[in-house]
């Protein structure tokens, strides 16, 4: 987790999601960002992102081993002054999920894994969070739709008004004899970031752009400084 504040602190970044689990390293070492980080660790952890200009505003993608863990994690994400918890959550524990966003007055963002997961489709967590509190909406996860032969641009309309973050991310064309497509600069992939973009302005969305790259793991920088002038530069033509 040290490594990746620096890493964002070169890249100009001011926001971070980090995921359940991740080492911290530095004088922490194997110490893991979970529920279980005892207070002065977590203080710590703020003053350290703070140092660099840099706010934690989320952690995922996380799946809960029980319901009784929920409290846990609502309780950790409110002291590490977190605005949303991407996950996964089990169906038969939406009412429990509802109920701790609205005391925590944290918002979950629903996170769409491939099949089997239960949200791999927008229909499956439009139907899930019908009629509940808006704290609840979707990671839009735009390259696993398309992993799963659904059309990205049209999943976003669907979720028009429940989009809380983005995994935001271009992916390589299938190849054959190749399961996975692997993440791409932004702009040379084939999930028409320009209309995504463009879709995500009409529905004027305001919230997270989660930049997953994971791809070039050894020297990852460079590539993602250029889906980031990428970004801008597309986000300025649209507007």
């Amino acid at each position: 987790m040290t490594e990746a504040l620096d890493k964002t602190q070169e890249l100009g970044l001011k926001y971070i999601e980090i995921y359940p689990g991740h080492k911290l390293g530095g004088k922490w070492g194997d110490k893991v960002f979970d529920f279980n980080l005892d207070a002065q660790t977590q203080k710590e952890i703020k003053e350290l992102a703070a140092s660099k200009g840099i706010k934690i505003v989320g952690t995922g993608v996380y799946v809960a081993e029980k319901s009784s863990d929920w409290e846990k994690m609502f309780k950790f994400a409110k002291a590490m002054d977190l605005e949303f918890i991407t996950c996964e959550p089990a169906l038969s524990d939406w009412d429990l999920v509802e109920k701790l966003s609205k005391q925590y007055n944290i918002k979950i963002s629903v996170h769409n894994h491939p099949q089997p997961s239960d949200y791999w489709k927008p229909e499956n967590l439009l139907k899930a969070i019908s009629g509940r509190s808006q704290s609840l909406g979707s990671c839009s996860d735009v390259g696993h739709w398309r992993r799963e032969g659904l059309n990205q641009i049209d999943c976003l309309k669907q979720l028009k008004g429940r989009i809380i973050s983005l995994h935001f991310k271009d992916i390589a064309p299938k190849k054959a004899g190749e399961n996975e497509q692997y993440d791409v600069i932004w702009g040379t992939g084939i999930l028409d970031v320009k209309g995504m973009l463009k879709e995500l302005k009409s529905q004027n969305f305001k919230g997270v752009f989660s930049i997953e790259y994971e791809y070039n793991w050894e020297n990852s920088v460079p590539d993602i400084k250029e889906c980031i002038q990428y970004f801008n530069k597309t986000a300025n033509e649209i507007l």
